[in-house]
């Protein structure tokens, strides 16, 4: 395996990266601020770190939106992260990451999700082998209301991210993410997808970073012409409760299925920043289904389906 990137780069990238979008999002809200929240594990935890936790709720724009950096290393990997490398499983790690969830309130804006991480296992014992690094990450669109301009544009920005490192790369992550966000349990898509990848040391350490990079760098031209395009549109409550419903499956996959909110848990890291992607309101109704013919059973039709969005791109 080629070198890693020495784990101080990619702190200094990261807290940038939160730092740039936090103060794009306050743009676009336009009266909201964010919390900056600074934390730091006890020294007599298992898991040790920090990280800066910034978070905005009951904006203009934004019912919450929380950007999240944390570092955290410990003695022994939780299953969720040795469970692709069981040659490392017990190994010591040290992990980093930016994560986000932006929830907005307008119904017609979609949720949207991203983060971009770095993991380092270690081997207890000297002699025990270099141990191994991987980077991942990627983003993810999750409307309530579907417009196929706004996917387009999305998987669009997702593509040019990943089109300077290979034509490949673009056509399998997007697959990885319509694999991935998936509630097995509905057989259902969470959204429209975008990209996804783990586990990721495949090119030399320095490209493999370069590649994480421009993911994060992508995100808020993916995300923000579509916010601001949506954002005045009119809404009743009928929206809202649509809205609410579908926030409900957003729950069900964060506390079931994602990966990195399994690792936040099982190894012990800080409740409130990894949970801080759930909504802040959220409806569960018995066999809610939309109305035949309306936009609302439109998304279910058109939109939570796997497509090439780009075939007329």
């Amino acid at each position: 395996m080629t070198s890693a990137v020495a784990v101080e780069t990619v702190q200094t990238y990261l807290l940038d990266l939160q730092q740039r979008i936090v103060r794009e999002l306050e743009r676009v809200d336009g009266s909201g601020r964010f919390a900056v929240h600074e934390w730091k594990k006890a020294p007599h935890e298992p898991l040790q770190g920090q990280g800066t936790t910034c978070i905005l709720e009951e904006g203009r724009f934004f019912e919450r939106a929380g950007i999240g950096f944390s570092q955290v290393s410990g003695d022994r990997l939780p299953p969720s992260a040795s469970a692709a490398h069981p040659e490392v499983a017990g190994c010591g790690f040290n992990a980093l990451g930016v994560s986000l969830v932006l929830h907005p309130r307008n119904p017609y804006v979609p949720t949207v999700h991203m983060n971009v991480r770095f993991f380092r296992a270690q081997p207890q014992a000297a002699d025990s082998g270099p141990g191994t690094w991987w980077f991942g990450g990627g983003m993810d669109l999750t409307p309530y209301y579907g417009f196929e301009d706004d996917a387009r544009h999305f998987h669009a920005t997702c593509r040019d991210a990943l089109a300077p490192f290979g034509p490949d790369y673009y056509p399998r992550f997007k697959r990885w993410c319509d694999e991935y966000f998936f509630l097995k349990h509905r057989s259902e898509p969470r959204g429209i997808g975008g990209v996804f990848f783990d586990d990721f040391n495949e090119l030399p350490g320095d490209a493999s970073f370069a590649l994480m990079r421009s993911v994060g760098d992508h995100f808020l031209p993916a995300y923000v012409p579509i916010a601001e395009r949506r954002g005045a549109l009119p809404y009743g409550e009928r929206e809202r409760e649509f809205q609410a419903l579908r926030r409900g499956r957003y729950v069900e996959f964060n506390l079931v299925f994602d990966r990195g909110t399994l690792f936040g848990l099982q190894s012990g890291g800080r409740t409130e920043s990894i949970l801080m992607s759930l909504p802040p309101t959220v409806r569960w109704r018995y066999e809610a289904h939309p109305e035949p013919g309306t936009a609302e059973a439109l998304l279910y039709t058109d939109f939570l389906r796997p497509r090439d969005w780009l075939a007329t791109v």
